[in-house]
Parts: structure tokens; sequence; C-alpha cells
């Protein structure tokens, strides 16, 4: 696979999983989102978590979707909403909230690292890094 392909196949994978995040945000999995949605946060936490969900499905509809042209732009837009969606997983850790199989202080540490990857992934996909 070349190194082209490769990147369009992350970059609709990763589209992929941010509609599937935005849809269970506004279905199943409302209630396991409000554990990441840190308390100085001025909205209520239901109404930050749909939020956010129509973002995901925005911003991943927009990775699958969008022109070779506008990708390194839609990739930045990714990665800046994974550092501005960061504070949660902080959150979720320093306050010891349990959602997402996240039940141990350990689990919820080691999702911190996880964070830079998406960052990452969303830049190399397209063409930022």
């Amino acid at each position: 696979m070349n190194d082209k392909t490769a990147k369009k196949v992350a970059r609709i994978v990763l589209g992929s999983t941010l509609v599937f995040a935005g849809i269970s945000h506004l279905t199943f999995a409302r209630k396991a989102f409000k554990a990441q949605v840190p308390d100085w946060v001025p909205l209520p936490k239901d109404d930050t978590v749909l939020y956010s969900g129509f973002a995901e499905i925005a911003l991943g509809s927009s990775l699958i979707l969008t022109d070779e042209k506008r990708q390194q732009a839609v990739g930045q837009v990714a990665a800046a909403f994974f550092t501005a969606v960061f504070p949660g997983n902080i959150s979720q850790y320093v306050n010891k909230r349990s959602a997402f199989g996240l039940d141990t202080d350990r689990k919820r540490f080691g999702r911190l690292f996880f964070q830079p990857a998406l960052i990452y992934w969303a830049l190399k996909s397209t063409d930022n890094v």
C-alpha cells in the first residue's frame, strides 16, 4: 500500500470513528460522556455532550468527504478539537469518574496518552505532519 492510500484509509477510519462517537454522544452513550465533562464548563453537561456529538459528526463527515484541497485544514480543525476536549479526559482522571470501562485510576491515566495519538492521526492522515 502506498503512502497516499494509507493516509486515505487512516483518514476514513478516523472520520468513521468520529461519526460513530458523535452518534453515541446523541444516543446510547450520553450518560457515559457526561462523566468526561469538567465541572467548570459553563453549560449543562447534557448540552455539552450533545454539542460535542454534533461537532464530532461534522468533523468525521468532513474527514471522509472533503476534497484533497481542503483536507489539510480539516485535519487541523480535527486536531484542535481533540486538543480542546482533552481537559475532559483529565477531569475524568482527576475526579475518578468511571465511564467506557475506564474504572480504575490506571486505566483513566492510560487514556490520557491516547489523545496525543488522535491529534497526530488527524494531522498525519491529512498531510499536516
